[in-house]
C-alpha cells in the first residue's frame, strides 16, 4: 500500500488469553460446572432440540450464569479488564458510565452443530471464552461489514491480504478470550470433529 492510500474506519477485534497462570485448572472447573448445567437445564435442552441442533446451549433457559455460579462470576471478573482494555483500544468516551457483563451463557458443540451468522442486539461488546477446544474443531469467522455496500465492486483477489478479505476466522482455543463490538457479524461453522467444542458466549452494555 503506498502512501497514498490509507486505511480508515477500522473494525476492531481482540484476543487474549484469560490470564496468564491457572488456565488449565479452572478450565476443568468450569467445563466440570458447565457439564453439571446441561445435565441440570431440562429447558435448555428442549430449547437447544428446537433451535440448537445436536448441540446443547443455556442461551434460551439460563443466560445469566455470573449471577447464577460463584465459578462463572469468577470468570466475568476475570474478563472485566479485557473488556476495558478492548474500550481504550476503540477510545470508548464512556462518560462516566461503565461496560457491565448482562448475559452469559454455555455453548457446546459436537460434530454437525453450527451457529449461523447473527448479531447480537442491544448490546455493545460481545465474546467468547474457549473452555474446551479439541484440535481441528471450528473457530470464530467474522464478516466484513461492509459487505452489503459493495454493490457492483470486482471480487478479491485469492491471495488478498486477510484485512481485505470478505472474512477472517479465528481458531478455537482453549484460555482464550475474543472481543468484539456487538453489531459485526459472525458465526461457528459446523464442528467437524465427534469431541465436544466449550465455550462460554456473553454480552456486555453501557450502564
Amino acid at each position: 500500500m503506498t502512501t497514498s492510500v490509507r486505511a480508515w474506519f477500522p473494525t476492531l477485534i481482540y484476543a487474549e488469553r484469560l490470564q496468564a497462570r491457572g488456565l488449565r485448572a479452572f478450565n476443568l472447573e468450569l467445563l466440570d460446572e458447565c457439564r453439571r448445567i446441561r445435565d441440570y437445564d431440562a429447558a435448555g435442552r428442549r430449547w437447544s432440540a428446537a433451535n440448537y441442533p445436536l448441540g446443547y446451549t443455556s442461551y434460551g433457559s439460563l443466560d445469566r450464569l455470573h449471577r447464577f455460579s460463584s465459578t462463572f462470576d469468577l470468570l466475568r471478573q476475570r474478563i472485566d479488564p479485557h473488556v476495558a482494555a478492548y474500550a481504550r483500544a476503540l477510545d470508548w468516551d464512556l462518560q462516566g458510565g461503565r461496560l457491565e457483563m448482562t448475559d452469559c451463557w454455555i455453548n457446546v458443540m459436537p460434530r454437525g452443530c453450527a451457529h449461523s451468522f447473527h448479531v447480537h442486539p442491544q448490546a455493545v461488546v460481545s465474546g467468547t471464552y474457549y473452555v474446551a477446544t479439541p484440535q481441528g474443531c471450528a473457530g470464530l469467522k467474522f464478516e466484513d461489514p461492509r459487505l452489503t455496500k459493495m454493490m457492483a465492486a470486482p471480487g478479491r483477489r485469492a491471495r488478498a491480504r486477510p484485512e481485505q478479505r470478505p472474512h477472517i476466522s479465528y481458531p478455537a482455543r482453549a484460555g482464550q478470550v475474543i472481543l468484539f463490538e456487538s453489531w459485526l457479524r459472525h458465526e461457528v461453522p459446523a464442528s467437524p470433529v465427534d469431541a465436544e467444542r466449550v465455550s462460554i458466549s456473553f454480552n456486555y452494555h453501557w450502564r
